[in-house]
């Protein structure tokens, strides 16, 4: 990126430009779409339909039927209304810290926001984040995955002593703003198990990690294994590269249910044939780009650059990731693992002054975030972990002098 004086800047945090700022390939799809036609989405276009049918390859088959919308809080606002449309139960299972967005319906369902506004509602219920290195349920606890599994089911159970009906488990895929957290293989199943059981259905909130940032898959809820599949998707962030498109993906039974009111959806703006353009496009650089394997190779390079860090600096208490999605956890201490909040300040902005855009995350706003575009190369990574390494040593120097 470059200032308004002409200095570059690496960005190491900008999900939302996806296959890079300024995409020349976008940014055409885009010009020469607004030049032959955009219009609402009354009119019938095949930029949607094309659209749709390429998204829907990328997805488990039975996620077949798509919604179009205008940013991320859009889509999980919608799917909170399928929910409840489909299930005819009013609560919602979240989890700590957890941020979906920034409608009045997603604050209430964003420990994230809620907890510093009007609290908690009765009808959302919290569960721990599945955290194995500062969570309830760490690293040696024998089955971690059962643990928290068991945490939901819980809430269930005591939500239904107190006659209340869940209608999802509304989750971000790997939870972002809750400290780039990398739930364990295993806990999606269990806990749509028990959702399933008590007449709830799975929500995967994409919206930060979706589009082959993970690396190994398109979608960040793969990684849980071949055997989930959640009973909707929500898409935004990455998906225009920058350009405002969102998307719900569910599967036909919910679709219907959501139809049977006999209240149409209708978005205005939601799939217009420019939209749809920049959509596929950003779908065409990736695939043209190899960028989902880029991801894969670049972020195993970063994470090992980052492991040798942590071996040379205590302040790095754990690095943990996928892909492009990257965490490094600064901490006071080993044994109680403190947030080493002012510590992840103070570098964030002395890489700031070296041209370098990183910020943090987590509930101690301790988690070095990593999250680039997708373009983002090897050299860019030795470049900030070599900033990061000079930057720790003068800490270390400075607080031996003092």
């Amino acid at each position: 990126m470059y200032d308004e004086k002409g200095r570059q800047y690496l960005d190491c945090i900008n999900n939302v430009a996806h296959v890079g700022h300024c995409h020349p390939d976008i940014v055409k799809a885009a010009h020469e779409q607004n030049l032959l036609l955009n219009t609402n989405s009354r009119y019938l276009h095949d930029n949607v339909v094309d659209y749709a049918e390429r998204l829907s390859k990328t997805l488990p088959e039975k996620l077949c039927t798509f919604y179009f919308l205008n940013s991320g809080s859009e889509a999980n606002d919608l799917a909170l209304r399928m929910a409840r449309q489909y299930t005819k139960h009013e609560d919602v299972i979240v989890l700590d810290h957890a941020y979906h967005g920034h409608l009045t319906s997603l604050i209430d369902i964003s420990p994230y926001k809620f907890r510093n506004l009007e609290g908690q509602k009765e009808w959302v219920h919290v569960a721990p984040v599945p955290d194995t290195y500062r969570g309830i349920y760490r690293e040696d606890h024998e089955d971690s995955v059962t643990a928290y599994a068991n945490e939901v089911r819980n809430i269930i159970d005591q939500a239904h002593k107190r006659g209340r009906k869940i209608a999802a488990f509304f989750v971000e895929s790997l939870p972002s703003v809750g400290g780039q957290i990398i739930p364990p293989a295993g806990y999606f199943q269990k806990v749509a198990e028990h959702v399933h059981k008590a007449g709830g259905i799975f929500i995967a909130d994409e919206i930060q990690v979706g589009f082959g940032r993970v690396g190994k898959h398109f979608w960040a809820f793969q990684l849980q294994g071949e055997d989930f599949v959640p009973d909707i998707v929500t898409m935004g962030k990455p998906i225009g590269n920058g350009h405002p498109i969102a998307c719900v993906a569910t599967t036909k039974e919910i679709a219907e249910a959501f139809a049977a009111t006999g209240v149409e959806y209708f978005n205005t703006f939601g799939g217009n044939p420019v939209s749809c353009a920049v959509g596929l496009a950003v779908l065409d650089v990736i695939e043209k780009e190899h960028l989902q394997a880029h991801a894969t190779e670049v972020g195993n390079f970063l994470m090992n650059l980052l492991n040798q860090q942590k071996i040379k600096h205590p302040i790095i208490g754990d690095v943990r990731g996928t892909g492009l999605f990257i965490g490094v956890d600064l901490i006071k201490d080993q044994a109680e693992r403190t947030p080493a909040t002012a510590e992840a300040e103070y570098l964030i902005t002395r890489l700031k002054e070296e041209y370098i855009l990183l910020s943090t995350d987590g509930p101690g706003r301790n988690v070095l975030k990593f999250k680039p575009p997708m373009c983002f190369s090897m050299e860019d990574a030795k470049f900030v972990v070599d900033a990061i390494d000079n930057i720790l040593t003068d800490m270390e120097k400075q607080c031996l002098s003092q």
